[in-house]
């Protein structure tokens, strides 16, 4: 991986308009700051998003109801996503001669907040169809982990509310959870990775800083706590929530999915570089 040129392109609009789009290098990229934080939990990710001189029109289109922003970041023409969402609050100061608009983004904020569904299912149901209808009711896509299996519900299923609680009543009759990564809903086995592709983190690979052992407690219902590590590695957005990882360094071997995620960046200097905490698998 070329581990240079730092590039990023941001865009935001309103739902259905053309909006913007910043980080292009002609004449030169506006200046960016960010800081994303992902988990593999059912609460939103988050993000802080710093960007200098933005002109009048820009600024209005931040302001617009339900503004929508992505965010990709990398090096060259490699530029994966690393932030999907929308914006939830926007303010400019002065940064003594310059102008500084910080922008904070939700992920998947109109979905989680403002979406309610009606379900009604007679008879034998399987919760793969529950999933897949509530997906469609929020208007997300939705993927599932290799491994995933649906149980049937024999008596039928009904349901009127926040299609959160409908995600969580469904995942729990098949054992999973759910997440929202870059506005897609990830359903997966708690433990577990969403796929069997394998992710080689290395000190050639960009992995910048010796394995920092660290103990957390789990999200799963045995409440036992996990020992996992964290890993700082150059800026890699193709590695995300639910991955599967394998660590190779003279401190660390081992195979791991991430379990939450810290990408922080500024394309004038300073951080360009991901943190990601990884637990063992144990699906």
């Amino acid at each position: 991986m070329k581990n240079f040129d730092r590039q990023y392109r941001m865009t935001a609009g309103a739902p259905g308009t053309v909006g913007f789009e910043i980080g292009g290098t002609s004449p030169h990229a506006i200046h960016i700051s960010f800081s994303v934080q992902k988990q593999e939990l059912e609460s939103s990710n988050t993000a802080k998003v710093q960007v200098w001189n933005l002109n009048k029109q820009n600024l209005a289109t931040l302001e617009e109801k339900n503004c929508f922003l992505v965010l990709k970041a990398g090096y060259g023409n490699t530029l994966p996503v690393i932030l999907s969402g929308t914006v939830s609050h926007t303010s400019t100061k002065l940064d003594g001669a310059d102008t500084l608009t910080e922008i904070e983004v939700v992920d998947g904020l109109m979905e989680v907040r403002d979406t309610w569904v009606s379900l009604s299912y007679a008879g034998l149901v399987n919760s793969k169809k529950v999933l897949d209808d509530t997906a469609a009711q929020m208007g997300l896509t939705v993927t599932y982990s290799y491994n995933a299996e649906f149980a049937d519900i024999p008596n039928g299923f009904s349901f009127v509310g926040q299609a959160r609680h409908a995600l969580t009543k469904a995942c729990a009759v098949s054992g999973l959870e759910w997440s929202i990564q870059n506005g897609v809903l990830q359903i997966k086995k708690p433990g577990d990775v969403m796929s069997k592709e394998v992710y080689v983190l290395s000190p050639e690979t960009g992995l910048i800083e010796i394995p920092q052992r660290v103990q957390i407690s789990s999200s799963d219902t045995d409440g036992k706590d996990q020992m996992g590590y964290d890993l700082v590695y150059l800026m890699n957005g193709a590695i995300g929530i639910g991955d599967y990882v394998q660590v190779k360094s003279k401190y660390l071997t081992g195979f791991f999915r991430v379990y939450s995620l810290e990408i922080d960046g500024d394309n004038m200097g300073g951080a360009w570089q991901c943190k990601a905490r990884v637990l063992e698998v144990t699906g």
